[in-house]
């Protein structure tokens, strides 16, 4: 029994260890998830994951263009499902790994901001993703559609969520809409947006190529260890399940 147990943890090292795992994450994402690869690297340290940031909408494009990707870790549940219907995420690994929450931050101190603040211009100028290519972006514009800024406020399009937190951490924004994972720790001032204001940001993976390691490091994002830190920085999940064997 003893030598049965000693075999299966070394192939499950030899698994976790087998080649590099190309991880494809939206921007919101991107710091959990190194912090999720580095909890993973405590159980299996010669397990290599390569990490690529960008917003969902570029990401998804690139993988239609062919980009070697391992695994997608979307901010929203449609273009995982759309490359799982065009072939090219196995249908049976679609699952949502975080449900996210936006918020309005600012890092300077003053007034509370709500949305009675923007409808009446006093935060200007206020940064956002593109609603196009960023889920986070889509949400914020639904927000925006609730409460219309006037004209005197100056709008900032950022390219991703992680754009939008740096232009109001710059200064280049007196608020932002971003990810409560990335400001949750963090001073100055945030509305936590309720999520009735704005479509679930249902935030999808899915494996593009089956190996051996890339199914073991996606596997670990749904386990109990994972799940419970993914809910400690900032997001809501769908459920708990056992720890990879």
């Amino acid at each position: 029994m003893k030598c049965l147990l000693v075999s299966l943890l070394a192939l499950v090292t030899t698994i976790a260890a087998a080649e590099p795992v190309q991880v494809a994450v939206s921007a919101n994402f991107s710091s959990p998830l190194k912090q999720l690869v580095q909890r993973y690297h405590q159980q299996y340290p010669r397990a290599d994951i390569q990490i690529t940031v960008g917003s969902t909408g570029k990401l998804a494009a690139q993988i239609r263009q062919g980009a070697p990707y391992d695994i997608f870790l979307a901010a929203d549940d449609r273009r995982p499902q759309e490359l799982a219907s065009e072939g090219l995420i196995e249908v049976g690994t679609v699952r949502t790994y975080a449900i996210g929450r936006l918020v309005l931050w600012s890092p300077q101190a003053g007034a509370v901001l709500d949305g009675s603040s923007l409808m009446a211009g006093r935060v200007t100028p206020v940064a956002m993703a593109n609603a196009r290519t960023a889920p986070y972006g889509e949400a914020a514009e639904a927000v925006l559609e609730r409460f219309p800024l006037p004209d005197s406020v100056t709008l900032v399009q950022a390219e991703n969520v992680a754009q939008s937190y740096h232009f109001a951490h710059s200064g280049a924004a007196e608020a932002a809409f971003v990810a409560l994972s990335q400001v949750q720790d963090q001073g100055g001032r945030q509305w936590r947006i309720p999520e009735a204001f704005y479509p679930s940001i249902r935030q999808q993976g899915g494996v593009l190529r089956n190996t051996s390691a890339a199914d073991h490091f996606y596997d670990f994002l749904f386990s109990g260890e994972a799940q419970e830190m993914i809910r400690s920085l900032g997001y809501r999940t769908d459920e708990v399940v056992d720890d990879v064997e």
